[in-house]
């Protein structure tokens, strides 16, 4: 095997074999290779202030049209559903997939935000475009197509750099999805969206590997379930982050049923990026092993993006600096070393860039039907982080959650607060 890095795990992986061309490495959805491009692009911030439609009762033509999920969710969620005001961050293949669940679910107003053109690759999983838009923004070559689909959603869509945005951009919409973007971008997007209010979610796809991340802040739903011999009283933990609220009875088909209301609370990407694992997930040897591999690569990839700016490539040095950092992580979540097998890091380095038609339309549906559901505010959303491996067709959910004392969580959120502060300077200053 030709360059072969050895590691602490002692694997070698081959320098260039089975990667793509090494060009698909120079920029990450559009975003130039020097991290400090963020700051001198912050200095073009601009904030649209956008007219939202208020939204009127709903009509029994609608109640027809969405009959279907009516049925599941009830009107009352429908018209949560079709007054939400929703941003998605990046046009790619994820965030077509996105788009077309969104749309066909009625909800009430989409902006995508999006600045790169349409490519060749492109025509791959944007089922929107074809060969004649080449080189035309990908949101509007794709317009007309997105409004045929249901012309009851108003649709925008924004040609800004995300990096221009000023914070108080994401103060108006009730969700955000930022897909394809790397560390810097999420947490300053995520702690922007936060510092309003507003739930957040993340997502990306690398070929046969993705995630979703979820931080809903605070959020309240709703459940009903069969009436035990043991009631639920309000006050209750169920988990370390759900709280339950209220419980109210009724009776349906002849069951006593149970109507629960919880409180989920979230944290925020740059914490959940560091926690560790759930004590449950990690008590025996057996169990560590049944962690996915992939938690560890994907946050080797992040600390690897924020330092270089750029996904590894196909090169030596990149190699060795991203599996040294791979067996870092690993060791980090106290998971075993053998864990880390060559193939799986040898099979996740070839796919770092590419988009699959199959992998994103799998976690665009899974995330939209995330998102309809918060709106619904019916069920169990995702807490917080989910990891899709389409080579073993496995897609767990880890609840990552920091853990601290009082006195130790207070610095974390002044240094957050620093951060946010310092950024707001330097766009009233340029």
């Amino acid at each position: 095997m030709a360059d072969g890095l050895p590691t602490e795990n002692g694997l070698q992986l081959d320098a260039t074999e089975g990667f793509a061309d090494p060009s698909q490495f120079e920029s990450l959805n559009g975003f130039a290779n020097d991290p400090n491009l963020m700051m001198s692009q912050m200095g073009m911030a601009t904030v649209p202030m956008m007219d939202q439609p208020v939204a009127a009762p709903i009509t029994a033509e609608e109640i027809a049209l969405y009959d279907r999920q009516i049925r599941l969710w009830g009107v009352q969620a429908q018209e949560k559903i079709r007054s939400a005001n929703i941003l998605l961050i990046g046009f790619g293949g994820l965030g077509v997939e996105i788009t077309k669940n969104l749309v066909l679910a009625g909800i009430g107003t989409l902006t995508i935000l999006e600045h790169a053109l349409v490519m060749e690759e492109d025509l791959g999983t944007n089922f929107f475009v074809n060969e004649e838009h080449i080189g035309q923004n990908r949101v509007e070559a794709a317009m007309p197509e997105i409004k045929k689909l249901n012309p009851r959603v108003n649709l925008y869509n924004d040609t800004d750099i995300v990096f221009t945005k000023m914070p108080e951009y994401f103060q108006s919409f009730d969700i955000t999805i930022a897909t394809g973007l790397p560390l810097n971008a999420v947490s300053t997007i995520n702690s922007n969206c936060r510092g309003f209010g507003q739930k957040f979610y993340a997502a990306d796809v690398q070929g046969m590997y993705g995630y979703i991340f979820a931080d809903l802040v605070i959020h309240q739903f709703t459940q009903e379930r069969l009436q035990s011999n043991v009631p639920t009283k309000p006050g209750k933990k169920e988990t370390s982050t759900q709280t339950v609220i209220s419980v109210s009875e009724k009776i349906e088909n002849g069951k006593n049923m149970e109507v629960v209301l919880k409180q989920e609370e979230y944290s925020p990407f740059l914490l959940a990026n560091t926690a560790q694992l759930p004590a449950e997930l990690t008590r025996t040897v057996a169990k560590r092993k049944k962690i996915t591999p992939l938690l560890s690569c994907l946050r080797a990839l992040f600390d690897f993006q924020d330092a270089m700016g750029r996904l590894p490539g196909a090169t030596a040095e990149d190699l060795q600096n991203y599996t040294k950092l791979v067996h870092a992580k690993h060791l980090e979540l106290g998971l075993p070393n053998e864990t880390m097998k060559a193939e799986f890091l040898r099979s996740f380095l070839q796919n770092l860039g590419s988009e699959i038609s199959p992998v994103v339309a799998y976690l665009g549906g899974r995330l939209a039907q995330d998102v309809i559901n918060v709106l619904g505010q019916r069920e169990q959303p995702l807490q917080n982080f989910l990891l899709f491996d389409a080579e073993t067709l496995t897609c767990p959910v880890y609840s990552l959650q920091p853990v601290f004392d009082d006195s130790a969580l207070q610095p974390v959120f002044d240094s957050m607060l620093a951060a946010t502060e310092m950024q707001n300077g330097v766009l009233a200053t340029t």
